[in-house]
């Protein structure tokens, strides 16, 4: 896992966030997220994130479905076991449509929870970090990632002209990490006192 450095601010209000949000983009700096107590309309387009494609996910996975059923449901009863049901062809897809529209919606339904999943890393063995403690309460709290050109002191400067309240620089290890949210520790790390 890399650690990359974060320039981290927090500012009081949604209306100070806003022009700080636009700002940072119109300058150049890269914007690692923007953490809030509750849901902003238009922070996203602000922040300049595109549109999400877990629809065409759910797409793909729906259709994966259907062809799974209409395809095992075809080979088992005209080609493997074929049965006559009250007289009906072999072929009877009328009969078949339930089955169809039931794996239609369950491979739709738990393949976009599984992809949202991932997209976000949402699992309950990945440690998410947490840039400000109050971020879920009361501050709007804006993440900057530093690259090799980014001048942390510059951008600390411009963050606190903007209405950030409070600026700090941290270092994050970036990426799926398993462990806790109470232990630092890697779960196949030896202890420090084992390794020395």
């Amino acid at each position: 896992m890399s650690v990359k450095k974060f320039v981290v601010c927090c500012f009081d209000d949604e209306a100070v966030l806003f022009p700080a949000v636009k700002q940072v983009r119109k300058t150049g700096y890269k914007i690692h997220d923007v953490y809030t107590p509750m849901p902003i309309h238009g922070l996203d387009s602000a922040m300049g994130l595109r549109d999400t494609s877990l629809h065409t996910a759910g797409f793909i996975y729906g259709i994966s479905g259907t062809a799974t059923a209409l395809g095992f449901i075809s080979w088992a009863l005209t080609y493997d076991w074929p049965l006559n049901f009250g007289g009906k062809p072999f072929f009877a897809l009328p009969a078949w449509i339930p089955i169809t529209f039931e794996l239609t919606v369950l491979f739709a339904s738990v393949g976009m929870v599984l992809t949202f999943c991932y997209l976000c890393q949402l699992a309950p063995f990945v440690k998410k970090d947490h840039f400000h403690m109050r971020s879920t309460d009361d501050l709007f709290v804006l993440v900057i990632e530093c690259t090799d050109k980014t001048n942390d002191t510059e951008v600390s400067q411009f963050l606190t002209g903007m209405g950030a309240k409070e600026v700090t620089v941290q270092y994050k290890e970036t990426g799926w990490w398993l462990g806790r949210y109470d232990n630092d520790r890697r779960p196949f790390e030896k202890p420090a006192e084992a390794v020395s």
